[in-house]
């Protein structure tokens, strides 16, 4: 965790959340009790913070002042609204490209992701408040920039996300194996959600269930599948490859 994104103490964690600043992570000391840990915690269900409860050991390493058992990670970036983003960009005459992480956890893959995503004209990058990958220093490192750059949203439930594309003209089109269809056989000149999965599940069946298309890319090798940040730089670049004709 960099030093500039972190910041620590109960009443500091609670000015930054009151102040509206975007908290990633809150590691919160287990066993932690008190009038004033008590408020934090409920502002924390409140906003629907990520927190997890670690030993203080993990506290330690993470700073040598007085942390009073919680240390939070504070996004380097402002969120976009889904909604909004859509709007704009579909007002703005162009052709949408979105893409949609389905509980990517790494933020390696995640900054690559997203260098990649600036790189191919990519409107807006939609994850999911709970369980994804947060926007940290490697983050940053790995997307070279490109995360002060591409606008990323935050939204409740992938399948909301999801839902509000179709709803707003936009196909959506899942990175999955369980298909016969390769992403060179599907439209992607037209405006459309690419939509990726975990490192190790890939997509979720729920959201699977109520995407408009299916697509992978052909192996041909013997190991069953690709990086995702591999894998989502193929599925950009074709998208630019029909469009640039």
């Amino acid at each position: 965790m960099q030093k500039d994104y972190q910041i620590f103490g109960i009443r500091a964690v609670i000015e930054a959340i009151n102040a509206g600043k975007t908290i990633d992570k809150v590691f919160i000391q287990k066993g932690l009790r008190g009038e004033l840990f008590g408020e934090l915690e409920s502002l924390l269900k409140k906003e629907g913070v990520n927190t997890s409860y670690v030993p203080v050991e993990k506290l330690n390493k993470f700073t040598k002042k007085n942390h009073q058992g919680v240390v939070a990670n504070i996004s380097p970036i402002e969120f976009y609204d889904l909604e909004n983003l859509a709007m704009d960009v579909i007002e703005s005459g162009k052709t949408p490209l979105f893409l949609i992480l389905d509980q990517l956890s790494d933020v390696r893959n995640f900054g690559a992701i997203i260098r990649t995503a600036e790189c191919t004209g990519v409107d807006g990058i939609i994850i999911q408040k709970k369980g994804s990958a947060p926007v940290t220093a490697d983050t940053v490192k790995t997307s070279a920039g490109a995360v002060f750059k591409v606008p990323i949203c935050k939204v409740d439930h992938i399948k909301d996300a999801i839902y509000y594309m179709q709803a707003s003209g936009i196909k959506t089109i899942a990175a999955s194996e369980k298909t016969e269809n390769t992403i060179y056989n599907v439209s992607l000149t037209e405006p459309c959600a690419i939509i990726m999965g975990a490192e190790d599940t890939g997509i979720s069946p729920s959201v699977l269930k109520i995407v408009d298309e299916k697509a992978k890319l052909p192996l041909l090798g013997e190991i069953g599948s690709l990086n995702v940040s591999v894998a989502c730089g193929a599925f950009l670049y074709e998208v630019v490859r029909q469009r640039m004709k």
